[in-house]
């Protein structure tokens, strides 16, 4: 199909969707933002863009914004556009980055033209260095424009771009409609940031979306909701009664809040904690201990609810192990330094009911016959339960081929792959595991001779015992590491309370868990206890116990034999070993992996796909593969498990995605016209003229108008930083340089060392800071240290603590004010300028003399012969020495610094020589001190 002719030559495109062609046409025809939804082909429409432009030649179009992979993706599309249409003049993808292009090849590339994809930091430094004019770039392709905020790389970029150039394209793209609708007037918002005024919505419910879709022979779906086994339900309910009482402890402890949407329905998606972390940020500092710990726990407990559903039964008992091991107190902590959680009786259940799944205890029934109250163990016992999902995974795979042998589908262009998709690749290996040996059978070899007439339907328990045996040796293992690390931290505590003066406390030990004892278990394979505080205590089963229970799963005969097989490698006939698989004969697990999976069903070509968890991306691409190719059949199996937060997670995706469009379409439908003026937003020269009045003349003189705006000279490093981009917006012209001293130079005397919060806690750390500090006091008159707050955080030091990391640093949240001061003691030169956000910054930078770029880069490299002695400054510690020598004052002190270069030198200068620099007497006694003899 050919495109219409617009301006640009026509190309032939690969979109086969009436939706696809719609959209190309119209972003041929204007600029604009699109929002399209998930796993409808954005993509593809990207890469046509890009051809089309590439085709016409002569074209210097940038895209920014994307992904490694997603450049990876553009880059073999418009290879391959360019090999089917044979177009003379396309150039195809080429990237530019720090490790594979210097300044002189970008330089040459941007005079040659092509498409690039180019990193932001990389393309903000050029345009402001002029080594790109942003007057011969064509367009800019944005992508990910959910990401581009007001202090963003890409909108400093987008900025640049329109202040010199009104004429070229700028399209930006999304997949993601949920950022577009938070806040006041979000998409009117996104639309300024990103200088467009139209936006362009695409979503599902689209009637052009919809007839395409739906309107030729849809994809064969079968729906499998598998029931959760009764354990993983009681599991997940305890589970969902924790999150429950966290997030009602929560809304208690922080009043005043937005909490709308704090409920359970919305903790169950990943960014919810990271929602809540947000509001509270303002107000950290004043957030209870408790609530903090109940942020943290959220998360986790959201991440126990998916492993539920993915990690098999041992798997999963030993994450919660290494939960609760990391939850443990240290010795002598009380019950405020455990996580809330774990006090509920619902948190009982769940890692009772996780331990149960695994192995339970038997009991020693001629004991209990003689005595009723006795719980005397005998034995461990595996249990070992199966995912559910497994045994009709093994159920699909067995249906296909039955139905492959006895109904041949017809001839087609696709294969006869099965292609299994998953939410993760741990999910991958576990399935792999699973297809490999759940036809082994852990019995031994005669056993299974004398069955051979039995049915036997595929079984996990190859791969649950091997695991369950590596479960038991980490155990063990980690309790001698536990007991190890206890001992150490009990010795450390007894030699405290030693040097405090103090006795050790005779406390006696907590007494044994006193909760009822049901019948037929006990403390040690019940589960886990209650410590002494009423928190769950990990329980240990005793030696003897798990010996017996590691003798009951030794691998047998078919287990041993199984490992020979997989470990045999015989080298006589390579040919008999290894050969190429038939495309009918394959099956591949394979994890999500967003636009990427397009690539998978174009390649792989299957007949048979197995959503062995639910995604509705991936349901879109399937839809829209099966549409584009009405000449393959495609028949698709939809897992999930009924009633499980699973579902309702997919489910919550599909509407939040729905609800999204709405607000949207609703608010392009009352949205002004969105104005898109350059940088300044000035036309009138007399307006201009009064904003290029440079007011940063220090001291209080008066006004210069110049011609000139302010500059400030900026390292190319702290373009990583959202500081470059608000200096610019206040018509500061921002002059990036390779710095060896300070991050920003505001004037010939001034130079700036920022510092954002983690940067300042880390320089302290690694002792960076001092070297950087006793560097701008050797070259600058004025050197200062700018301590930059988070805008969304607050103004104050208390929470640094939490950055850190360090149980030392938590319980002493003076160590860092203590760090600042002996700083401001070591240098008293050193300015501390203390800013609440980037936007106070640029504020302060304002008024200043103007700086030299090219100074500014030699100081560090080497000292200009010609610089006056006045204006030079020099190390610290060799002047704090020289102050310790008697007869050397404050007086005769900047002589020696002049006319010595170091202390070497003094000291083996002659009496004579010191005393013409300093006096006859001073030098007397400066000639003696570095003379006197230690023996005398």
């Amino acid at each position: 199909m050919q495109a219409e002719n617009d301006g640009l030559p026509p190309v032939k495109l690969s979109l086969p969707l009436r939706y696809q062609q719609d959209l190309f046409h119209e972003l041929r025809q204007e600029d604009e933002l699109v929002i399209l939804a998930r796993g409808l082909g954005l993509l593809r429409v990207v890469t046509n863009l890009l051809h089309s432009y590439d085709a016409a030649g002569e074209n210097l179009v940038l895209v920014i914004g994307a992904d490694d992979r997603e450049l990876e993706w553009i880059g073999e599309a418009l290879a391959e556009h360019a090999a089917i249409s044979n177009s003379p003049m396309a150039r195809g993808f080429r990237l530019i980055n720090t490790d594979l292009v210097n300044v002189g090849q970008r330089e040459k590339m941007y005079t040659e033209g092509g498409i690039y994809g180019i990193t932001s930091r990389i393309l903000v430094v050029d345009l402001l260095s002029s080594l790109l004019d942003p007057s011969t770039v064509t367009g800019i392709i944005v992508l990910h424009a959910e990401r581009v905020i007001a202090t963003s790389l890409e909108a400093f970029i987008l900025r640049i771009y329109r202040q010199h150039n009104k004429n070229g394209f700028l399209k930006a793209f999304s997949d993601s409609p949920e950022p577009f609708t938070t806040g006041f007037a979000p998409l009117a918002s996104m639309m300024r940031n990103l200088f467009l005024r139209k936006p362009s919505l695409w979503p599902r419910f689209h009637v052009t979306v919809a007839e395409a879709l739906e309107g030729r022979k849809k994809a064969e779906v079968i729906e499998f909701e598998v029931p959760m086994t009764d354990a993983m339900r009681d599991i997940q309910n305890a589970v969902l009664e924790c999150v429950e009482v966290s997030i009602s402890e929560l809304k208690k402890s922080n009043t005043g809040l937005e909490m709308d949407d704090w409920n359970v329905d919305s903790a169950l998606h990943k960014n919810f904690d990271a929602i809540i972390r947000r509001q509270l940020d303002p107000v950290w500092h004043r957030v209870s201990w408790k609530s903090k710990q109940i942020v943290n726990d959220l998360g986790v407990l959201r991440t126990i609810l998916h492993c539920l559903l993915t990690y098999d039964a041992v798997a999963f008992n030993r994450y919660l192990d290494t939960i609760l091991a990391a939850s443990s107190p240290p010795p002598g902590s009380t019950r405020q330094n455990q996580s809330p959680w774990l006090f509920l009786d619902a948190a009982h259940t769940l890692f009772d009911t996780a331990k149960r799944r695994v192995y339970t205890a038997k009991v020693n029934a001629a004991e209990v016959a003689n005595n009723a109250n006795s719980t005397s163990l005998d034995s461990l016992s595996p249990v070992l339960e199966e995912q559910p999902k497994w045994a009709l995974l093994a159920e699909i795979l067995e249906e296909i081929e039955r139905d492959a042998y006895f109904n041949p589908p017809p001839r087609d262009d696709s294969n006869g792959t099965i292609l299994i998709m998953c939410g993760d690749e741990g999910t991958c290996r576990q399935l792999r595991e699973y297809l490999q040996t759940m036809h082994v059978r852990p019995e031994d070899v005669e056993k299974q001779e004398s069955d051979d007439d039995e049915e036997r339907g595929p079984s996990a328990a190859f791969m649950m015992r091997r695991a369950l045996r590596n479960y038991l040796n980490w155990k063990r293992d980690f309790a001698k590491v536990s007991a190890s690390l206890f001992a150490e931290n009990q010795k450390a505590l007894e030699g405290a309370t030693d040097r405090q003066g103090g006795t050790p406390s005779l406390r006696p030990k907590a007494p044994p868990n006193k909760r009822r004892r049901v019948r037929g278990g006990s403390s040690a394979a019940s589960g886990p206890g209650r410590a002494a505080n009423g928190s769950i205590q990990l329980a240990q089963d005793t030696e003897a116990h798990v010996a017996g229970l590691l003798a009951e799963i030794q691998p047998t005969g078919a287990e041993k034999l199984q490992k020979e097989e997989i470990a045999a490698d015989p080298l006589i006939d390579i040919d008999d070993w290894f050969e190429m698989y038939e495309m009918n004969d394959l099956l591949i697990v394979h994890p999500y992996d967003g636009d990427m999976d397009e690539h998978v069903l174009e390649e792989v070509k299957p007949r048979y796909v197995i959503m062995y968890e639910p995604d509705s991306a991936f349901i879109r691409r399937i839809e829209v593969y099966r549409s584009s190719h009405t000449d393959r059949n495609v028949r698709v199996y939809f897992m999930y498990y009924g009633g499980s937060v699973e579902e309702q997670r997919y489910l919550s995706a599909v509407r939040r995605e729905k609800d999204s469009f709405t607000k949207l379409i609703k608010e392009r439908a009352g949205m002004s016209v969105t104005l898109t003026l350059d940088a300044h937003g000035i036309d009138d020269p007399q307006e201009h003229f009064l904003r290029t009045v440079n007011t940063r003349i220090a001291g209080g003189g008066r006004l210069a108008a110049t011609a000139q705006p302010p500059r400030v000279v900026v390292d190319t490093r702290e373009f990583r930083s959202s500081l470059p981009s608000l200096l610019h917006g206040r018509s500061i012209v921002v002059v990036p340089c390779q710095l060896t001293v300070g991050d920003y130079i505001l004037s010939p005397n001034i130079c700036v060392e920022r510092k954002s919060i983690r940067d300042l806690i880390s320089s302290f750390n690694n002792g960076r800071l001092y070297n950087q500090a006793e560097t701008m006091l050797q070259h600058y008159k004025n050197p200062m240290l700018l301590i930059e707050f988070d805008q969304n955080k607050s103004f104050t030091l208390e929470p640094f603590a939490d950055l850190l990391h360090n149980p030392s640093a938590i319980s002493n949240p003076s160590d860092l004010q203590s760090k600042l001061v002996l700083l401001t003691l070591a240098f008293p030169r050193l300015k501390v300028i203390w800013s609440s956000s980037p936007y106070q910054t640029a504020e302060i930078f304002e008024n200043q003399e103007e700086p030299d770029p090219i100074k500014a880069v030699q100081i560090g490299l080497d000292l200009e012969s010609g610089q006056d002695p006045s204006d030079q400054t020099f190390n610290q510690t060799p002047q704090d020495m020289l102050r310790a020598i008697p007869g050397i004052t404050e007086k005769n002190l900047n002589r020696l610094i002049l006319d010595v270069a170091n202390v070497h030198e003094l000291a083996n200068m002659e009496e004579e020589d010191i005393s013409r620099l300093i006096g006859k007497e001073a030098g007397r006694q400066v000639w003696r001190f570095f003379n006197r003899s230690l023996f005398d």
